[in-house]
C-alpha cells in the first residue's frame, strides 16, 4: 500500500499536465482530528458543483485518489470542502464507483476524456461493469482506430514524397493537395454520379414506337448512346483502379480493401458483356450480373467523409445490428408457420406452405396501417 502511495502523485500529476520537479518525496498530507473517526460526511466541490458522501464509502477504495490521505492536498480550509477543478458530469460515475463498486461508462461521452477523469481519480477505467461493457470497448477500439488513421495521415503529409507511387497516392487519399489531385477527384466523382443516373434512366419506357406499337425503355431504345456513357465511365473506373493498385504502399491490403472489392464489382459486368455472346444459356446470367452495376453508388463512399463515418459506426454496430436481424428473422419464422396453419385448410388460399407465408408476415411487421 505505501508503494502505491509513493507513485500514485505523480502518476496523477502527469495526467493533468504537470510535473514536479523535485529531489525529495512530497510531504505526508496532515490528516485532521476530526476526519480520523472516519464516519462523517465530506462535501466535494468539483468545479462549483457540489458531492456529498460518507468517509467510509470513499475509504472501501485506498488505492484511488479519494480513498487515499492524497485527498488532503485539495481541501480548502476557508471553504472546509475538498475542491476539484475537474468534469462535474464525469464525476458522478466516479462516485458511483465508490458507492456500488461498478464502473459504469456513460456511452455518449469522450472515450479519451472518461479516461483521463478515471485515471486522474486512479480508477483503473477497464474495471467497467458488464452492462457497459460491450460499449466501452467498441468505442474505445473505434478511437483508437481514428487515432491510428490520423497518425498515418499525419506522417504522410509531414514526409515529402520522393517517388512518383508516393505522389500518386497521396494525391488520392488527400486530394486537396493540389490541383490536378483535386480536378480528378471531381472528375470520378462526376462519373459516378453519371453512371448511377444512367443505371436508373436506361430501365425508364421512352415512348411508344409508331411503327411496332411498343414502348421499350431508354436502354433498348438508345442502346449506342448508352453503351458509349458506360464505357467512358467504366475506363475513368478502371484508370482510377489500377492507379490506386500501383500507388499503394502495400498492394496486397489494398486489393482486399472493402473500397478495392466495390470498385472490381462496379467495372466487371461490362468486361464480362464484352467477351460474353448472345447464347440464350449465359445471357439470363448476364442480366443478372447487370445487376451489381448498382454498386458502383458505393464509389461514392471515396469523396464523403460522412459515409466514411456511417462506415465506422455500421462497424462498431455490427454485434447489435446482426442481433436485430436474427430476431427480425424468428419472428418472421414464427409468424408466417403460425399464418400457414391458421390457412392450411381454407379452399384457395394463398399459403400453401411457409415459406409463401413470409411476404406477408414482412410487410405485416415492416410496415404501418
Amino acid at each position: 500500500m505505501a508503494s502505491v502511495a509513493a507513485w500514485l502523485p505523480f502518476a496523477r500529476a502527469s495526467a493533468i499536465g504537470w510535473v514536479p520537479v523535485a529531489r525529495n518525496p512530497l510531504p505526508t498530507p496532515k490528516v485532521r482530528e476530526e476526519h480520523k473517526r472516519g464516519d462523517n460526511k465530506m462535501l466535494i466541490n468539483v468545479s462549483g458543483r457540489r458531492f456529498e458522501t460518507w468517509r467510509t464509502t470513499l475509504e472501501k477504495y485506498p488505492d484511488t485518489l479519494l480513498g487515499s490521505n492524497e485527498k488532503e492536498f485539495f481541501y480548502d480550509e476557508e471553504t472546509k470542502e475538498y475542491f476539484f477543478d475537474r468534469d462535474p458530469e464525469f464525476f458522478r460515475h466516479v462516485l458511483n464507483y465508490y458507492r456500488t463498486g461498478k464502473l459504469h461508462y456513460p456511452k455518449h461521452e469522450c472515450i479519451q476524456s472518461y479516461d483521463e477523469e478515471m485515471s486522474f481519480f486512479g480508477i483503473m477505467p477497464d474495471l467497467i461493469g458488464d452492462c457497459c461493457y460491450e460499449d466501452y470497448k467498441d468505442r474505445r477500439r473505434e478511437n483508437s482506430e481514428r487515432l491510428l488513421d490520423d497518425k498515418a495521415s499525419e506522417n504522410g503529409d509531414s514526409t515529402p514524397a520522393v517517388t512518383i507511387r508516393e505522389k500518386f497516392w497521396r494525391a488520392f487519399e488527400n486530394p486537396h493537395i493540389g490541383t490536378t489531385a483535386l480536378v480528378f477527384y471531381y472528375v470520378t466523382g462526376f462519373f459516378i454520379a453519371v453512371s448511377v443516373m444512367a443505371n436508373v434512366v436506361e430501365t425508364v419506357p421512352c415512348g411508344i414506337i409508331p411503327e411496332t406499337n411498343e414502348n421499350p425503355p431508354c436502354g433498348e431504345r438508345y442502346e449506342l448512346a448508352f453503351f458509349c456513357l458506360d464505357t467512358a465511365c467504366v475506363m475513368i473506373f478502371t484508370a482510377e483502379y489500377l492507379l490506386r493498385a500501383y500507388a499503394a504502399p502495400d498492394r496486397c491490403k489494398f486489393i482486399r480493401s472493402v473500397m478495392s472489392i466495390i470498385d472490381v464489382v462496379a467495372i466487371l459486368p461490362y468486361y464480362i458483356g464484352l467477351v460474353i455472346t448472345d447464347n440464350d444459356d449465359v445471357s439470363g446470367a448476364f442480366v443478372t450480373l447487370r445487376v451489381f452495376r448498382v454498386f458502383r453508388i458505393f464509389k461514392f463512399s471515396r469523396h464523403s467523409q460522412g459515409l466514411r463515418i456511417l462506415g465506422y459506426t455500421l462497424k462498431s454496430c455490427a454485434s447489435e445490428l446482426g442481433f436485430l436481424l436474427f430476431s427480425l428473422t424468428m419472428a418472421i419464422i414464427i409468424f408466417a408457420t403460425v399464418m400457414f396453419y391458421a390457412e392450411k385448410n381454407v379452399i384457395k388460399t394463398k399459403f400453401t406452405s411457409i415459406p409463401e407465408a413470409f411476404w406477408y408476415t414482412i410487410v405485416t411487421m415492416t410496415t404501418l396501417g
